[in-house]
């Protein structure tokens, strides 16, 4: 499970960063700022002003949060993935036991 965290950590990561890049470049945002909108965007709680003022701007703002919607989900799934597969594989293991015993 350590494992499966870290992979949705390091996403997360590059994710913010890239938001953070994204922000700075193309909006010229303070690197406190970018942040702020790349963190706010990947938890879901939207971006926090400064207003965006260039088109490059807004177009990266929506396809960020689109992907950030997408990423938290992808991540959750990472991280979630070895806990439903021991579940799963219990499940399947006392279903097997059940025939046996029928047997």
């Amino acid at each position: 499970m350590a494992q499966h965290f870290g992979v949705a950590m390091i996403l997360i990561g590059g994710s913010l960063t890239i938001g953070m890049i994204g922000y700075r470049s193309l909006e010229g945002m303070p690197w406190i700022d970018a942040y702020l909108n790349a963190a706010m965007l990947l938890g879901g709680m939207g971006p926090v002003g400064p207003e965006l003022h260039t088109q490059a701007g807004k177009l990266f703002a929506g396809a960020y949060a689109l992907y950030s919607g997408l990423l938290v989900i992808a991540a959750a799934s990472i991280i979630l993935a070895p806990m439903f597969h021991r579940f799963v594989h219990r499940f399947h293991l006392e279903e097997e036991e059940e025939k046996r015993r029928r047997s």
